[in-house]
């Protein structure tokens, strides 16, 4: 997550929010599963500015511990007591519960916040689009339509866990909507007619010049109200689709330009990270005639190869294959793609909807503070469902109030003058030396083996077992900082400059 937090994940790590949550039953006063989801997806000042006007947890006997489906292994109480006496007075604004500051557009189409559904599993049915509208989504990228039949594996997805249980990468072998198109068709025709201020992005696959074209007018006559080209799926069958044509920047044109005959509708290429640099084909869908870049789709992989069996997951009757990886792993070679094309001076003006890893609120203003005007999520909602955006928009929303920001315009972009695509660009003449919060620390000499044993010897433990700096040694590598399991090691702020030999303090 972008911003430290009083409260984190780790605290209520036992929580698996749940679907109808015994907690919120057995309290009856408020709604203490809604306000642990915030916390776990970073918005705890929204959390704390939900909480009753009156302390009704500090003398209650806690039946909301009892009443989970883990009974007493969830602190309830103690996290909405920190909500109050942690968070609660450091609040800036209060939330009013207006969401027109996240009124945005995507190429000229109004969208009522900048959250859409990406070209998935997630989006390939009438209901679950349905669904998603009810939710608070913008709109939704429908699952890609092709016009040749889909047969999926069984199974078809894996995942890559932390230490704590929680996915970090995420592969699949999925591939494009299993329905016709004539099918998808009609379901454009009822989500248009049912969800008139929602917006339907249309993705398409063709197989030759005359299909891309086909398929973006169906689109259009049945109400959808953008394409997007899908050059990025890394699991097709068929070779020359996907990812294959991604790659090729001459593809991408030619078929650009096939769909953009066929719609006058804004028209988005979705490119694969699968390439060294998506400037390339960037620029090509830019000649072909497509008004925005998508960005990114999945990332080629392997992963769980089973020590018995020597397969990799999914393993689908004794085989495996390389699929598509995303999920919180992916997110910071997303933002990197993305970035890389905000800056490109020959795609200025070119809308950038990015995806890759969001699953938080201030993941999604990393992505628009590096160029990115829309956002699409796949991923985070197979994981938790479609009531994330809640915590999307209002955290989001809370930010830009704190901030003195009106609209999602005035942040695009704000984070790509500071940010060089090389490390040649950066300061090599001070050192920036660590602080130790030794009220925090709690003396478990992490610090001390990581600088040993993977930095410059620069820390021992004293005789009160608290971290003690060598500023002859330190380097300033800031390792110490990131390692540090209580968070009580920071950056000082006391800087050393080589040149001069002199200390300053900022």
């Amino acid at each position: 997550m972008l911003f430290s937090t009083t409260i984190r994940r780790s605290d209520m790590i036992r929580c698996v929010l749940c679907e109808d949550a015994g907690c919120t039953a057995a309290c009856g006063r408020f709604d203490p599963a809604k306000l642990m989801r915030s916390v776990w997806f970073g918005n705890e000042k929204c959390a704390a500015a939900s909480l009753p006007t009156e302390d009704v947890c500090s003398n209650c006997a806690a039946p909301c511990e009892e009443a989970c489906v883990r009974p007493r292994q969830v602190p309830v109480r103690e996290l909405m007591g920190r909500l109050r006496s942690e968070v609660l007075p450091e609040l800036e604004v209060i939330p009013d519960g207006s969401e027109d500051i996240l009124r945005t557009e995507l190429c000229g189409v109004p969208l009522e916040n900048p959250f859409l559904l990406s070209s998935s599993v997630v989006s390939s049915t009438y209901e679950m689009c349905e669904a998603a509208f009810e939710a608070g989504w913008a709109g939704v990228c429908f699952k890609t339509i092709c016009g040749f039949e889909i047969h999926e594996t069984s199974p078809r997805f894996s995942a890559v866990r932390g230490d704590n249980g929680e996915i970090m990468g995420f592969k699949n072998v999925e591939q494009l909507s299993d329905h016709s198109v004539e099918e998808n068709m009609e379901i454009f025709r009822r989500l248009k007619k049912d969800y008139p201020g929602k917006v339907i992005i249309a993705s398409i696959m063709g197989r030759d010049d005359a299909e891309w074209e086909r398929l973006a007018r169906l689109c259009q006559e049945n109400g959808a109200d953008a394409v997007e080209l899908n050059f990025s799926c890394p699991n097709m069958m068929e070779g020359g689709l996907g990812s294959d044509i991604g790659q090729v920047p001459e593809l991408v044109e030619r078929f650009t330009a096939c769909a953009r005959k066929g719609t006058s509708l804004p028209v988005l290429a979705k490119l694969t990270p699968n390439v060294a640099s998506m400037v390339p084909a960037a620029l090509a869908a830019r000649r072909g005639g497509a008004d925005g870049i998508s960005a990114i789709n999945t990332i080629k992989s392997v992963i769980g190869i089973n020590p018995h069996t020597y397969i990799s997951a999914p393993s689908v009757r004794g085989m495996g294959a390389v699929g598509g990886y995303s999920g919180a792993a992916v997110k910071p070679i997303a933002l990197r793609f993305i970035s890389e094309m905000a800056k490109e001076e020959e795609l200025g003006g070119m809308h950038i909807s990015g995806m890759g890893g969001i699953e938080t609120w201030s993941d999604a203003l990393e992505y628009i503070l590096l160029g990115a005007g829309s956002l699409q999520l796949t991923t985070a909602v197979m994981q938790y469902g479609t009531r994330i955006v809640e915590d999307l928009k209002t955290g989001l929303a809370m930010y830009m109030k704190e901030k003195g920001f009106t609209s999602v315009d005035q942040m695009r972009g704000l984070g790509l003058d500071s940010l060089s695509m090389s490390t040649d660009a950066l300061e090599r003449d001070t050192v920036v030396f660590p602080a130790f919060d030794r009220d925090r620390c709690i003396g478990c000499g992490r610090c001390v083996i990581s600088c040993r044993d993977g930095g410059h010897q620069a820390i021992r433990l004293g005789a009160n077992g608290k971290p003690v700096l060598n500023g002859r040694r330190c380097v300033g590598c800031h390792l110490c900082v990131l390692v540090c399991p209580e968070r009580a090691i920071r950056s000082s702020g006391r800087r050393f400059t080589r040149k001069t030999g002199s200390q300053e303090t900022s």
